[in-house]
């Protein structure tokens, strides 16, 4: 696992059990978790500042919170102690985006789901029906390009021609809405898929932090939960399938750009996932970034724009290349969550995120927005550049 003390600069934020709880940005030093909320009552804000590398180096270390350890260890929802700190996702006021299809190797089963109208049953006819007729290796494909236009007309004609493969291969990326400001859950928390789905995955994948300006600041990892059956079934079923309580899991920290991380460094990420149940069966996979069919920045500039403004800042998940396929109980079945699952992202450097799967209605409920943040910044002072 990262040694968070010796490398990179890392920023999150952390429920403080104080006279006057509430969340508190705070930074890894020396393997240490200090608050640093007075510098910075946000990350939202401290993201928007000219120099956030610098403000971080330069934020006192007056409030201790623990070694990091310990608030890993404290943020593990079903042993969690109350009185003590305890890691919430580390992104606050920011809007959470998300772009999809945007690997070659994802964009496959995107279309599975699609015609085979959400039933996972189908899947994997549908599947060997679908590489059989397109016949090219979509990873050589370059979205925009002459090639991907021509190949567009001909699976029009075969009628083979799918909305997938419209963001997947055209001139415009998927961008669209996970979840709103405060209600994505960090490192230890319940991540939840919705009780009536039959068919979904989890969705690993790195998430970078930009500020209002369109600047990327710094990356995290995130879960971006997929429901397949939903989706399949529909397209305009997507807020249905992907913005539901507890859905979308970031953290465990952002780590800031500077000369130890860079957006290279993102560019080149390796992902991996790791699914252990409650009956034994475990999953794993990897993503790598290097295999994106979009640049980061061209997926950042296609969610921030003339036309699209974030006054508060954005993060963005940067779309995964892992599908599963593997069969979990019956075979041609494929896989899908049970209730309990582990689920595990990590990347070397970012660390691990780590969440257990519940239902939606049973997950902690999301109850502490905006106005509940104001008010507590509020009482705690913090209010002045929040």
């Amino acid at each position: 696992m990262l040694e968070f003390s010796r490398d990179g600069i890392f920023i999150g934020r952390a429920y403080v059990p104080a006279a006057v709880p509430g969340p508190s940005v705070v930074v890894i030093d020396n393997g240490d978790v200090f608050d640093i909320s007075a510098t910075a009552a946000t990350t939202s804000a401290l993201f928007d500042l000219p120099d956030p590398v610098q403000t971080v180096r330069a934020a006192p270390r007056d409030r201790r919170l623990g070694t990091v350890e310990e608030l890993l260890e404290n943020s593990d929802v079903r042993r969690r102690d109350l009185k003590r700190p305890w890691l919430l996702a580390p992104v606050d006021l920011q809007a959470v985006k998300a772009a999809g299809v945007t690997f070659a190797a994802s964009l496959l089963e995107r279309v599975v789901e699609e015609q085979a109208k959400g039933s996972a049953a189908a899947a994997e006819s549908v599947r060997r029906a679908l590489v059989a007729e397109i016949g090219t290796d979509l990873s050589m494909v370059k979205p925009g390009s002459s090639e991907a236009q021509a190949l567009r007309r001909a699976l029009v004609e075969r009628g083979l021609w799918s909305q997938y493969l419209e963001v997947g291969i055209g001139p415009d990326p998927e961008v669209f809405t996970k979840a709103q400001p405060l209600s994505a859950v960090g490192y230890g928390a319940d991540v939840a898929i919705h009780p009536q789905s039959t068919w979904n995955n989890p969705e690993p994948e790195i998430v970078v932090a930009i500020s209002s300006a369109g600047r990327v600041v710094g990356a995290t990892l995130g879960n971006d939960v997929n429901l397949r059956d939903f989706e399949g079934r529909s397209a305009l079923l997507l807020g249905r399938a992907k913005d539901n309580n507890a859905s979308t899991a970031i953290g465990p920290f952002v780590r800031l750009f500077d000369a130890s991380f860079t957006l290279d460094d993102v560019r080149r990420a390796e992902v991996a996932l790791r699914v252990e149940g409650e009956d034994g069966f475990v999953l794993e996979g990897t993503s790598s970034m290097g295999q994106s069919s979009r640049d980061v920045l061209e997926l950042v500039e296609a969610t921030l724009n003339d036309n699209h403004q974030y006054p508060d800042g954005c993060v963005l998940f940067l779309g995964t290349m892992f599908a599963p396929v593997q069969d979990r109980d019956e075979p041609g079945a494929g896989f899908t969550h049970k209730i309990g699952d582990v689920v595990t992202i990590s990347s070397p450097k970012l660390g691990a995120l780590v969440n257990r799967v519940n239902y939606a209605n049973a997950a902690p409920p999301w109850e502490f927005g905006v106005r509940a943040l104001i008010a507590n910044l509020h009482a705690r002072g913090l209010c002045t550049g929040a």
